[in-house]
């Protein structure tokens, strides 16, 4: 009776195998992935920069392949930024910060939830940063703040346009006031880039929302947006239930945001690095005209004095 046992047994398997249930990094290692039409091969989204073929869907992508794409795989230099102290406030609710920490770092590969590159594009060196939401859902805290001033600082140092590929839902709440004050860094930093005259460019891309939104996101000289990214500062169920009134279909959508005037454009993945091209080439040519003219004035304006000395 070995043999029937042996199949009872393996019945038993195979029952227990469909009521499995995936786990998150189950999907994420493999070779398949969800979208409009049901799950289809990774590599059908990969070939199509992860955007759908079927909806054009655009989902959301890491750093690291935001930047193959926007300058040629591999064709850019990352940088390490500084990592302050980790869990200045020794933080913990259902699990420590640190290990918050640990488990982002291990999943992502990275130190923080920003990257910081210099490429090029159009011939024009840039200097570029974008957020993981992986990364504690690309939350804003110290160590990102340390790694966005980096970038312009960089940027200032190398006289190079600056592009900012937002997503993330806010402040981190672990940090409490010192991940608030990245807002007033982050603008602070990015009216140094602006006196010296730099393009600042932002992409908005899905989800950018909460003191992300209220600061450096909203601070560029053009701000570009990939289609149906959520961009908003709260939540629609808490809007709605503020006003009472229904909200319209598609509210904080970037084609709603658009019609609104906090997007100038929306931009597919495929057209981003040429559109953007274009636009620095614009923004240097009349930034370097706008230099020019205020040279002038300055030197007529010593020529005066020296005259009415």
């Amino acid at each position: 009776m070995n043999w029937i046992n042996k199949i009872i047994k393996a019945g038993e398997n195979i029952k227990k195998a469909f009521h499995k249930r995936a786990t998150k990094e189950d999907i994420a290692n493999s070779d398949w992935m969800s979208c409009c039409k049901g799950p289809r091969l990774k590599i059908d989204f990969e070939n199509n920069m992860w955007v759908c073929p079927d909806c054009n869907r655009h989902h959301r992508i890491k750093p690291k392949q935001r930047f193959d794409i926007m300058f040629g795989k591999n064709n850019y230099e990352i940088f390490k930024t500084p990592i302050p102290k980790d869990d200045p406030l020794n933080w913990t609710d259902s699990k420590s910060y640190k290990d918050r920490l640990k488990s982002a770092r291990k999943k992502t590969g990275l130190d923080c939830g920003m990257m910081v590159v210099s490429g090029t594009l159009n011939n024009i060196k840039v200097t570029a940063v974008a957020s993981d939401f992986d990364f504690l859902g690309a939350s804003m805290a110290a160590a990102e703040g340390e790694a966005f001033l980096y970038g312009i600082q960089y940027a200032i140092e190398n006289q190079t346009p600056f592009i900012c590929v937002s997503a993330g839902g806010g402040m981190r709440m672990m940090e409490s006031l010192i991940s608030l004050s990245q807002m007033t860094r982050t603008t602070l930093a990015i009216n140094e880039l602006k006196k010296n005259n730099l393009p600042y460019i932002v992409c908005i891309t899905d989800p950018t929302a909460g003191g992300i939104t209220a600061s450096y996101a909203m601070l560029g000289d053009i701000h570009i947006a990939e289609p149906g990214a959520l961009i908003a500062f709260a939540g629609a169920r808490v809007i709605q239930g503020t006003v009472k009134e229904e909200l319209p279909e598609g509210f904080q959508k970037s084609e709603y945001v658009e019609k609104t005037g906090f997007v100038d454009l929306i931009v597919e993945r495929k057209d981003l690095s040429e559109k953007i091209g274009t636009l620095l080439s614009i923004l240097l040519k009349k930034n370097s005209a706008i230099s020019t003219e205020e040279n002038e004035i300055t030197e007529n304006t010593q020529s005066l004095s020296k005259v009415a000395s």
